[in-house]
């Protein structure tokens, strides 16, 4: 089914999409609809445009497809299903995820992956194909993060402060030189060329969305950061 967003409110939009009975739901003229396919699960929805805050937040299992932009909280607290953004994406993108995955062509805002988290079998992921802003898994308490962004013109990838009060999870930088002004109970370790396994299985997906060859990408220096065994934040949250 096709549905045209032009001229609807965002509550009217999300009505037409849960009321469709069809699987595959195609939007078209999408500028601006806020909380599109919130806690969905079991629908393929292709959108066209820009959609607006909170898309997929509290995602259950859909997969969306973004032909252009989104803006912030893409992912708000999603916990399963999958988020393709072929543009760039807007700040606190994954905020509070705990499942799914979220690939980015693009670059993404502040605050990315702040306080995303894993449990048992969920363990979500964000690859970011450009840069990310400043506070990148600020409060992370677990899952994956990856920027591919290279810094060949000598602008970092990240911004600044990344990994504040991280507590678990792992962040993966794709560039030469360790980034500058890490916060203390972060730690960094160097990688020259992803190993299998996960990581290399997330940047592969990314590649394969995205037209792009994983050999060059997968032999690249990476930074891997994770929290200090004497992180200071670990004391202050529960872990499994």
């Amino acid at each position: 089914m096709e549905i045209s967003a032009k001229g609807l409110h965002f509550s009217a939009l999300d009505k037409a999409v849960r009321d469709c009975t069809d699987r595959e739901i195609v939007i078209r003229d999408c500028i601006g609809q806020r909380y599109l396919a919130s806690g969905l699960a079991g629908k393929y929805i292709e959108i066209h445009g820009t959609p607006g805050n909170a898309l997929g937040a509290y995602l259950d299992g859909c997969t969306l497809v973004v032909d252009g932009n989104a803006q912030d909280a893409t992912g708000d607290t999603m916990n399963g299903g999958e988020i393709v953004v072929y543009g760039s994406a807007g700040d606190a993108t994954g905020y509070a995820m705990r499942g799914g995955h979220i690939f980015v062509r693009g670059d993404v805002g502040y605050r990315c992956g702040i306080h995303m988290k894993a449990y048992k079998e969920n363990r979500p992921a964000i690859v970011i194909g450009g840069r990310a802003g400043s506070f990148l898994g600020e409060y992370q308490a677990g899952g994956i993060l990856i920027v591919l962004g290279r810094n060949e013109d000598g602008k970092p990838i990240i911004g600044n402060f990344c990994g504040t009060g991280m507590h678990g999870g792992e962040i993966w930088l794709r560039c030469e030189t360790i980034p500058t002004r890490l916060p203390p109970q972060v730690k960094a370790e160097r990688v020259d060329g992803v190993p299998e396994g996960e990581i290399a299985g997330l940047i592969g997906q990314w590649c394969q969305k995205f037209g792009a060859d994983p050999a060059p990408v997968l032999r690249s220096r990476f930074w891997r950061l994770t929290p200090d065994d004497a992180n200071p934040y670990r004391r202050m949250y529960t872990h499994n």
